[in-house]
């Protein structure tokens, strides 16, 4: 069984809650993505995204310089266990239909990747329950169901 630390990235830059929204735009920008995830100290606490800076806190008439990540962020994130199987996880981000999840220690839930559609693209070994995976998360919801933030 393969497992989300074999496919998962461990190279993950995330950013403060105490950071401004201006340096984490800097930040997706400079990587090339659109979420980071929000740590403290370690602990993984929300992922802001794109959106979430864009809609959030452009809607609001917030301003990149003094407004605070944890202002637009989301807190309560869909996060798996490095420990867990792909085929799990694969299940889980079908069901909520996001792209990429924060992975953390079960022991102390300290972020130590992330792993995204990609990652599992890139290791297609599964007979196509990748490619299921990715159809089921782009498909739009039903009307009249309720929608999860984006990641």
């Amino acid at each position: 069984m393969k497992t989300i630390a074999d496919v998962m990235s461990r190279d993950v830059t995330s950013v403060s809650p105490d950071d401004t929204i201006r340096h984490a735009a800097e930040l997706m920008d400079d990587l090339d993505v659109g979420a980071l995830p929000v740590t403290e100290g370690n602990r993984l606490t929300g992922m802001v995204t794109d959106r979430d800076i864009t809609i959030r806190a452009t809607a609001a008439g917030l301003g990149p310089e003094e407004t605070l990540v944890d202002e637009v962020m989301t807190e309560d994130v869909c996060h798996c266990y490095e420990d867990q199987s792909v085929e799990e996880v694969m299940e889980d981000m079908r069901d909520i239909q996001v792209r990429r999840v924060p992975v953390v220690s079960r022991d102390d839930h300290k972020l130590v990747g992330i792993v995204s559609m990609a990652d599992l693209v890139l290791d297609d070994t599964d007979d196509g329950k990748t490619v299921e995976t990715l159809r089921d998360i782009s498909s739009p919801l039903p009307p009249g169901q309720p929608s999860t933030s984006p990641q």
